[in-house]
């Protein structure tokens, strides 16, 4: 919730004072929540380190920019955004085997003192093994890592080519065309810009500054691709959240209740912990597997729209799997839980780069890349923030009127909305080549004094 209230001003900030200052920013109190987390005698302290690590950290927003400020060609953009993915899923594996370091001075009394520091703090070592490989990538960043913002700026001015004056005029012009105050009395600023709209009523009036700039930096494009964003964002955490308490929850003996109904499931799966640990860890390798190589390919045969459409509509099918797993036999569970993880990833994998693709296309200027990020951060922070305790409610529901399935298709339900949502997304076509721009002083009889500017863009 702490992330998701400061997504936008993490952005926003990003785009005055630069992507890396803010993304150093974000690792040095990620850090020191870290540390936080691992001094924590009580859970006030350890809920404080965790708010302090939400506030102080936009890092997921600013990445994304840098990738899209650094990828300039479309076809790199698929493999460049799957390697935030691929990342996130490496950390999946690691996690949970730098999380079993816990309390070390009682899981290796051989290594570490029962009456040491890390028997005080149970959760130092973990949080402190965290905090060293910040450390490191804020030492790396800080030296190697270049600074996006000036190429985005860069590439803006570039895309407006100012008119080139002929030969002829310029060498000996009577007049210079291009001087501020030239058709005017008195200098003018040539950098104000003003819009104005016409009144059915009366005269023209002024519209205001800031509410026209936003307008235009949260087009409803944008709007609408985040809020898909956020869809994906909550039942995708749902499944997650569901997915390991579903495979754990005592399994039904009643075989006959089991195929009277597919949403009426009793119960789950009936696995040991050694046995979820194991499939969780063959899901995030079938995850790296489909971000390093499939994602691409598909990207490149098909193109990131198609891809969009074809994932966000066949998404609930793979939260309608879960629940028929209680009613294969025990010969078929596996390749069952194996083919609706693999079906589960493979939508999933393709979604998020595919809207943050999409979302980059739909920014109208590259200086507001950092805040459009932002938002979408924000909203994928809320979103996640409310899904487990929603998925949780209805999985308990489920539980007690022997519906154990009923959270998973209301996830999938979620999903479909995403679905239907499609209607309201249209496909923005690419602007190639440069912007010619002019600009020109007017005199009008009316005495009003302005500056015509025309832009004119190679679609």
């Amino acid at each position: 919730m702490s992330e998701a209230m400061t997504g936008v001003f993490w952005g926003s900030l990003s785009d005055r004072v630069g992507r890396k200052p803010v993304l150093l920013l974000g690792c040095a109190g990620t850090m020191l929540s870290m540390l936080v987390m691992g001094f924590a005698t009580n859970f006030w302290i350890c809920l404080l380190g965790r708010v302090l690590g939400g506030l102080v950290n936009g890092n997921i927003a600013i990445i994304q920019t840098m990738v899209g400020e650094l990828v300039k060609r479309p076809e790199h953009e698929p493999r460049a955004y799957a390697v935030m993915p691929f990342v996130w899923s490496i950390g999946t594996i690691l996690g949970p085997i730098i999380g079993s370091l816990a309390n070390p001075a009682k899981t290796f009394p051989d290594i570490f003192s029962t009456n040491g520091l890390f028997a005080a703090f149970p959760y130092l070592l973990p949080n402190l093994i965290c905090a060293v490989m910040l450390l490191i990538g804020i030492i790396v960043a800080y030296f190697f890592l270049t600074e996006t913002l000036i190429l985005a700026e860069q590439e803006e001015k570039e895309s407006e080519v100012p008119l080139i004056a002929s030969v002829d005029v310029s060498v000996n012009a009577g007049t210079n065309l291009l001087s501020e105050n030239y058709g005017t009395f008195e200098p003018v600023n040539v950098d104000h810009e003003e819009t104005s709209a016409a009144s059915p009523n009366g005269p023209y009036r002024q519209l205001s500054t800031s509410s026209q700039s936003l307008h235009k930096t949260f087009s409803r494009q944008v709007v609408m691709l985040v809020v898909a964003l956020g869809l994906y964002s909550y039942h995708s955490m749902a499944y997650d959240h569901l997915l390991p308490i579903f495979l754990q929850d005592d399994k039904a003996n009643d075989i006959s209740a089991l195929k009277a109904s597919l949403i009426g499931v009793p119960g789950g799966l009936g696995m040991s912990t050694g046995q979820v640990g194991i499939i969780m860890a063959v899901n995030g390798m079938i995850a790296l597997l489909i971000q390093a190589v499939i994602f691409p390919i598909l990207a490149d045969l098909f193109g990131i729209w198609r891809i969009f459409i074809v994932v966000i509509t066949l998404f609930p099918m793979a939260y309608f799997m879960i629940p028929p797993l209680t009613a294969l036999p025990d010969n078929l569970l596996y390749t069952g839980i194996y083919s609706a993880l693999t079906v589960r990833s493979f939508f999933s994998i393709l979604t998020y780069p595919v809207i943050l693709i999409l979302l980059k296309e739909a920014c109208p200027k590259p200086s507001v890349l950092g805040k459009i990020n932002g938002l979408a951060a924000s909203v994928g922070a809320a979103s996640r923030t409310v899904a487990p305790p929603v998925a949780g409610l209805l999985y308990a529901l489920g539980a007690e009127i022997g519906l154990s399935g009923l959270a998973f298709w209301g996830t999938g339900v979620v999903a479909m909305l995403g679905a239907f949502q499609l209607l309201w997304i249209e496909r923005e076509k690419k602007k190639n080549g440069a912007a010619l721009v002019i600009s020109a002083p007017i005199k009008a009889c009316s005495g009003l004094k302005d500056t015509i500017r025309v832009v004119v863009a190679e679609v």
